[in-house]
């Protein structure tokens, strides 16, 4: 590709687009964020409303994010007649994703509600297919069945618990396949505008969609937080809305919708084993059964590297 000719590092080619050692790190860091967050998540709603815990959450993002888009020189204006752009897709990555999943975390184990929220990359495949048209290969499918076979795994052990609770379920499927959908629709728009600009604008209209929900459904709720939900909203308004979603759209819009969204696979992983230490959820054997699937749906499209030319 002409635009990896001259790269004199190693670069990692998806179709059409490369993951650089910066995009690498970026991945990493990002699993580290989220996948500590579903825990922090869980800790953060036992004793406050949902829907307002991420209203509070997003509330503290948007200064994060106009603080750092201010120091990045971004323009946050947008583009002429683009508003409804992005509107369509806050929509699916952020709305439908925050208010069912955080739904979800409250009736689940962090862990389980991490699994069922990262079922995403069968849903985004999916959708690629039915909505648009797109055919994956044979590695692609591969990567999506040890996925999906991952988190049936892990789930094995809780189906009593989900055929007594199947709302909460069906709250992170539906969250996860919003996503997926989003996660499309991402990699095909033409917005231009910077990534933190975006992501600005679409934590707006889902913090007022949020902020709305929280008045209509957990008003009779509302007290003022303890300790620990300030400070599990604290971690949310700064690491996850104010660099996570930054950097999980940035990927969204470089890499194939297939490799970004299998490439972040090792999140539930990283959440079933953070809630085990920080809430004490037992992991079973098919955790670690399911982390060898996970991993192997990830090299599907993280481990075929092919060093550019040096100049």
């Amino acid at each position: 590709m002409a635009n990896n000719a001259h790269c004199n590092v190693p670069c990692y080619r998806f179709g059409m687009t490369s993951l650089s050692r910066k995009d690498w790190i970026l991945l990493v860091l990002l699993t580290l964020c989220w996948g500590f967050n579903w825990p922090i998540m869980k800790f953060g709603v036992q004793d406050f409303p949902p829907l307002s815990f991420r209203t509070l959450s997003m509330i503290g993002g948007l200064p994060v994010l106009w603080l750092a888009s201010r120091m990045q020189r971004a323009r946050l204006t947008i583009p002429p007649g683009k508003l409804m752009a992005i509107v369509r897709l806050s929509v699916p990555n952020m709305l439908i994703w925050h208010v069912f999943m955080i739904l979800g975390v409250k009736m689940l184990s962090s862990g389980r509600a991490a699994i069922l929220g990262y079922t995403m990359p069968v849903w985004a495949v999916l959708c690629a297919l039915f909505f648009f048209g797109e055919r994956p290969n044979r590695a692609a499918w591969i990567g999506i069945g040890c996925a999906l076979a991952g988190a049936l795994l892990l789930l094995s052990s809780e189906f009593a618990k989900l055929a007594g609770n199947p709302l909460g379920t069906l709250f992170a499927l539906i969250a996860a396949a919003g996503w997926g959908y989003g996660t499309v629709t991402m990699k095909r728009s033409s917005l231009d505008m910077p990534t933190i600009s975006l992501t600005f604008w679409m934590l707006s209209i889902t913090t007022v969609a949020m902020a709305m929900a929280a008045w209509l459904f957990e008003r009779n709720e509302w007290h003022m937080p303890n300790a620990g939900a300030w400070t599990a909203i604290a971690y949310n308004a700064v690491i996850i809305f104010g660099f996570a979603h930054v950097v999980w759209f940035q990927l969204a819009r470089t890499l194939p919708p297939i490799a970004s969204s299998l490439s972040v696979m090792m999140i539930p992983i990283l959440g079933v084993f953070s809630g085990a230490w920080l809430l004490g959820e037992t992991p079973h054997w098919q955790d670690f059964a399911a982390m060898g699937l996970i991993l192997a749906a990830m090299s599907t499209v993280l481990l075929k590297p092919r060093r550019a030319a040096h100049t």
